[in-house]
């Protein structure tokens, strides 16, 4: 039999399987990329437990739990456990602390002939691990952020870049008021989990600089970690610039070309197209207070009038009048003055194929 592991490295480095042995209701706050939840309770079973354990004590709620999980739900549990197991030969099971849960477990497979190690510590454990490797990578990392007007492809070149890290790909959010995408974003825990395994992994291949692009502390509703969004604050910035005809054209594509085709690919074509033009025109009213009621109301009317040409006949022309205007009046006098505000810290600023070649320079005289 493999060892029980408190090798938490070595785990997420190598994204080594796991199965999960907490309560669905634990799972769903909260885990990590490799873990699939496979629960030695129900959420209703372990309220029952728990209810026991607080008026009975601990061998009261041992011996409910075992009658809970008796006879053929055993059997059935024990079956799903041990296949995948032996789907996963290298992987591990935990449950919250690494305790008993995970043992009884690891002992009913035993006595199924099955042998199979537990994650010392389990998720707390884990999860701490991984909080700290979040905290030691801002203190000890050098990172620069990549700034600008929206619309000028900012994720275009944290794309395009060996040592960029995306947040707004961890968080399944395009971070602005218009960047819910058509599939949901992760639980906030499981979006730390995720940037702190892309940290750990990038350390371990040498990288010690990264580039991040500007957010606020919020991407949709996953909150940055509070280390990272402090230093975010003074690290250097580099300024991506772009013309407001090719942001127009760069937000017709990300915004109503490319998310519409998402939605209808999630929902088929008739719902997929219906939820695309709400989602569009919620995020409109969710600025409405910002934008202030004339301005609000008249630009709502022009994306309303462009979703019903786009629904008619497909064309999207319509769609550049509502984004310019929220570009020239909305957004851009907001985005002058945060360049203004952050012009001590702003080292470089061109259009994108200079700031690409600035930043990879940037990176290569660090390893120097």
């Amino acid at each position: 039999m493999r060892d029980n592991t408190a090798d938490y490295r070595d785990i997420f480095l190598n994204d080594l399987p796991m199965m999960d042995m907490r309560a669905p209701v634990e799972f769903t706050k909260g885990a990590f990329p490799n873990a699939i939840s496979l629960p030695l309770m129900t959420d209703i079973e372990r309220q029952k437990v728990g209810t026991c354990y607080k008026q009975k004590g601990q061998q009261a709620a041992i011996e409910l739990g075992h009658q809970l999980v008796s006879g053929k739900v055993k059997a059935e549990r024990v079956e799903a456990w041990a296949a995948f197991a032996r789907a996963n030969p290298n992987g591990y099971l935990y449950c919250f602390r690494g305790g008993l849960r995970s043992q009884i477990v690891q002992q009913w497979l035993a006595d199924a002939g099955i042998d199979y190690p537990r994650v010392i510590g389990g998720y707390k454990a884990m999860r701490t691990f991984l909080i700290e490797t979040l905290d030691s990578a801002v203190a000890e990392c050098d990172f620069v952020i990549v700034g600008g007007m929206t619309g000028t492809g900012k994720t275009e070149v944290i794309a395009a870049l060996d040592n960029s890290i995306d947040l707004e790909g961890h968080a399944n959010h395009r971070g602005s008021s218009f960047g819910k995408r058509a599939t949901g974003q992760p639980a906030q825990i499981d979006f730390e989990n995720r940037l702190a395994i892309d940290l750990l992994k990038r350390r371990a291949r040498g990288q010690q600089q990264f580039v991040l692009e500007d957010e606020s502390r919020l991407i949709g509703t996953c909150s940055l970690p509070l280390s990272l969004h402090q230093g975010m604050q003074d690290y250097p910035l580099v300024w991506l610039e772009d013309s407001v005809a090719d942001r127009v054209e760069r937000i017709l594509r990300d915004y109503v070309i490319d998310l519409a085709a998402e939605f209808l690919a999630v929902h088929g074509e008739e719902q997929g197209f219906a939820l695309f033009a709400a989602r569009l025109l919620q995020s409109m009213d969710n600025i409405q207070k910002r934008l202030g009621g004339e301005r609000h109301a008249r630009l709502r009317a022009i994306l309303a009038q462009a979703l019903d040409e786009q629904a008619r006949s497909g064309a999207v022309d319509l769609h550049r009048a509502w984004i310019e205007a929220l570009l020239n009046e909305y957004y851009d006098p907001m985005y002058v003055y945060q360049r203004e505000s952050k012009a001590a810290r702003i080292e470089f600023a061109g259009e994108h194929d200079a700031v690409l070649a600035y930043l990879r320079d940037r990176a290569s005289r660090s390893k120097a």
